[in-house]
């Protein structure tokens, strides 16, 4: 059953991943912190796998997404690459993190992180959009990219959570927002998921599994999720910014919401 089962996920996942700018992990985590417990990973260390193979299934999803973004030129290259440095830095020191929290804990702060950004994209105001030849690069998104490293590991996600919004609070049309985003999520799942991967669990694993990493899951995920994922970016192109904003909240009060009922 699981053989299918991780696919169909990852094409949910896929989809989100190119429509919001996001691996698909907050509906990962969310699905496996159900799923799992039925296989037989420790309720101690559910979470925690959870979070791991999420990330390692972003990798790949956040690649072919932002590939699509690219061919349409909807990837701030220049803010990228401010960014990086900090995501890196942030995602292993969050990864550490995460590993010293109980399952319990980590579960209502990743619901508890749902919420707020999607009252955040809700209800927020941004700034009028910039325009393309003029990409926000300042010194400080390094800085800002570590915070978002960091939380981006512990609540399992490539960042779209909290990347899209600050951009779009800089000025930054959704859509670009969304494509750059897809961009700096391979860069937090690269550094994560090699976090995760090198920790021991307390507990023995599921067979197949490295570190908190669940290889089966991970790439039954990512296969469906990076076929998936151009027909999300190619939808995020056709709708308006103010929808793409209301999908991308209620989809976390969603999920937020579904972790909260566990």
């Amino acid at each position: 059953m699981w053989w299918l089962v991780y696919p169909v996920l990852g094409a949910c996942a896929g989809l989100l991943a190119g429509l919001l700018g996001v691996g698909g992990g907050l509906v990962i985590v969310a699905a496996l912190a159900w799923l799992l417990p039925i296989q037989g990973v420790p309720a101690e260390q559910v979470m925690q796998v959870a979070l791991a193979t999420s990330l390692g299934s972003i990798l790949f999803t956040g690649l072919s997404s932002a590939r699509s973004h690219q061919r349409r030129g909807s990837v701030l290259w220049p803010s990228v690459w401010r960014l990086v440095p900090g995501l890196l830095i942030g995602a292993a020191v969050g990864s550490h993190f995460a590993t010293t929290l109980s399952s319990e804990t980590l579960r209502y702060v990743v619901a508890g992180f749902c919420l707020l950004a999607g009252s955040q994209l809700a209800f927020g105001t941004p700034r009028p959009a910039r325009a393309a030849d003029a990409p926000p690069d300042s010194w400080w998104l390094t800085g800002a990219g570590t915070g978002i490293g960091a939380l981006s590991a512990v609540v399992g996600i490539g960042g779209g959570s909290l990347t899209v919004p600050l951009l779009v609070w800089l000025g930054v049309a959704p859509v670009r927002a969304v494509g750059t985003s897809s961009a700096c999520g391979v860069a937090i799942a690269l550094s994560s998921a090699i976090s995760y991967a090198l920790y021991t669990p307390p507990a023995p694993n599921l067979p197949g599994s490295v570190g908190y990493v669940y290889l089966p899951a991970a790439i039954g995920i990512a296969a469906a999720s990076v076929f998936v994922a151009p027909y999300g970016a190619q939808l995020a192109h056709r709708l308006s910014g103010p929808v793409l904003k209301r999908v991308f909240a209620g989809f976390l009060f969603l999920v937020g919401l579904s972790l909260l009922l566990r």
